[in-house]
C-alpha cells in the first residue's frame, strides 16, 4: 500500500530533476534552474515534517466509569458530639 511519504519521497527527486530540466528546456541558466527546482523540492520536504508530519500511532482506549454516585444518596454518619 502507497502512502503519503512514499509519494513525498517520489516527488523530491522528481521536483528536484523534473524542475530543473524543465526550466533549462525553457532556456532558463542552470544557475537558475537548479535553486528553483531545489527550492520546490524544499518544500516538499518541509510540508511532509511540519504541516503533515510523523507522529506515533495512539492505542485507541475506551475507559468504563462507573456511575457517579448521587450526594443525596450516600448516607454518611454525623459523629457524636460529647
Amino acid at each position: 500500500m502507497v502512502g503519503y511519504y512514499d509519494y513525498v519521497l517520489g516527488l523530491i527527486p522528481l521536483t528536484l530533476l523534473g524542475l530543473t530540466g524543465l526550466l533549462l528546456v525553457t532556456g532558463m541558466g542552470l544557475t537558475t534552474a537548479v535553486p528553483l527546482g531545489a527550492g520546490v523540492s524544499g518544500l516538499v520536504v518541509g510540508h511532509a515534517l511540519f504541516v503533515n508530519g510523523p507522529v506515533d500511532p495512539t492505542d485507541v482506549t475506551t475507559a468504563t466509569t462507573a456511575p457517579a454516585a448521587d450526594p443525596a444518596d450516600v448516607t454518611t454518619s454525623v459523629p457524636e458530639q460529647a
